[in-house]
């Protein structure tokens, strides 16, 4: 699958998020809300099964923030860590666009 300008982008953000906050403000790092503007943008949803197919079809059955490369939450764990979102905290079983599967 060609990279995209746009996906480009996220994963640059992604990066550049990772160098900027240090592990220890991540433990502390807040929830991340479907009502904030990257997460809608990105069309985050905390709940897989909430992901409005038509808008987002490179959505497949299957994908969730615990199996993308960008989550950083311990494997069993209900929430964690997500580098798209500096940090900020996600549910293991959301979505949103920016997902990558894991190698």
């Amino acid at each position: 699958m060609p990279l995209s300008r746009r996906r480009f982008m996220i994963l640059v953000a992604t990066v550049a998020s990772t160098t900027v906050v240090p592990a220890e403000s991540r433990a502390d790092a807040p929830v991340l809300s479907e009502s904030d503007p990257t997460a809608q943008a990105l069309g985050y949803k905390t709940d897989v099964s909430k992901v409005d197919k038509a808008k987002f079809p490179r959505y497949q059955a299957g994908q969730t923030c615990a199996n993308c490369q960008l989550y950083q939450g311990k494997p069993g764990s209900a929430m964690g860590p997500c580098t798209t979102y500096g940090g900020k905290l996600v549910y293991a079983k959301g979505w949103c666009n920016a997902y990558v599967k894991k190698a």
